[in-house]
C-alpha cells in the first residue's frame, strides 16, 4: 500500500513536471514564438505573485493586527480579500509588462506563449514542492523533520490516491488554459488600448478563485471545486479564443 502510494506521488510528479514542457513544445512546433515571451511570463508571475502579493498577504494575513484578525476570521472578507489579491496582482502585472515590452511582445503568439511561462512557474514553484515534500516524507517517514510537521503532512500522504492524483493534474491542466486565456485577454486590450479588458480580466480571474478560497476555508468540497473551475476554464477559453482571432 505505502510503495504504491510512493509510486503514485512519484508519478504525478513526474507528469506535473512536464506538462509545462509539453504545453511549450505543442506551441513552438506549431507557431513562432520567441522565447523571451516564456521567461517573461514566468517572471511576470514571480514578481506578481510570489513577491508583490506575499508582502501584502504578511501584512494583512500573518501579521497580527486588526486587519489581519477581521480577515482570517471572517470567511466572507476572507474570500474576498483572496480573489481580489490575486485577480489584481497578476493581471495587474501582465498588463504592466506586455506595456513596457509593447514593442518586443507585439504578436499575439507571444502572448500564448507568454501565459505558458506564467503558468508553468506556478506548477514548478507552487505544486511541485508540495509533491515533493509528500513524497519525500512518505519514503523517509519524516525522518529529520520535526514531528508537528510530520503530523501536518501525514494525513495528506495518507489521503493520496488516484482522486487525488487526478485532481492535481486535471487542475493544473484547467489553471494553464487558465493563465493563457486571461494572458491573452489582458495582452488584448494593451493592443487594442483598452483598459476594459484589463478589468474584464481581474474580475473573471475573482470570480474563478471564489470557489478555491472557499475551499480552502472548508465551506465547499474538493470535486465541486474542480468542477467550478473546469467550467470558468472553458467560459474564459471560449473569451480568449474569439479575441485571438481578433488580434
Amino acid at each position: 500500500m505505502i510503495m504504491q502510494r510512493n509510486v503514485l506521488l512519484a508519478v504525478t510528479t513526474a507528469v506535473l513536471f512536464i506538462l509545462p514542457l509539453v504545453y511549450v513544445v505543442f506551441w513552438k512546433r506549431k507557431h513562432d514564438a520567441h522565447w523571451k515571451a516564456l521567461f517573461l511570463g514566468a517572471l511576470g508571475f514571480i514578481v506578481s505573485a510570489r513577491v508583490l502579493e506575499l508582502l501584502v498577504h504578511i501584512v494583512f494575513l500573518v501579521s497580527d493586527n486588526p486587519i489581519s484578525r477581521a480577515i482570517n476570521g471572517s470567511t466572507p472578507l476572507y474570500v474576498l480579500y483572496g480573489i481580489t489579491m490575486a485577480g489584481v496582482f497578476e493581471e495587474v502585472g501582465r498588463w504592466v509588462l506586455f506595456t513596457v515590452f509593447r514593442k518586443k511582445l507585439d504578436r499575439r503568439e507571444d502572448a500564448f506563449m507568454y501565459g505558458i511561462g506564467h503558468g508553468g512557474i506556478e506548477v514548478w514553484i507552487v505544486t511541485l514542492p508540495v509533491l515533493l515534500t509528500l513524497l519525500m516524507v512518505s519514503v523517509t517517514g519524516g525522518e529529520g523533520l520535526p514531528a508537528e510537521t510530520v503530523a501536518a503532512i501525514l494525513p495528506s500522504i495518507e489521503a493520496f490516491g488516484l482522486g487525488a492524483a487526478f485532481c492535481y493534474i486535471i487542475e493544473r491542466i484547467f489553471c494553464m488554459g487558465i493563465h493563457i486565456s486571461l494572458t491573452l485577454m489582458v495582452f488584448y486590450g494593451v493592443r487594442n488600448q483598452k483598459k476594459s479588458y484589463l478589468l474584464l480580466a481581474i474580475v473573471s480571474h475573482m470570480i474563478l478563485d471564489i470557489l478555491p478560497a472557499l475551499y480552502q476555508r472548508g465551506v465547499v468540497g474538493l470535486a465541486l471545486t474542480e468542477l467550478w473551475l473546469g467550467v470558468c476554464c472553458i467560459l474564459i477559453c471560449f473569451m480568449a479564443n474569439k479575441l485571438y482571432k481578433k488580434l
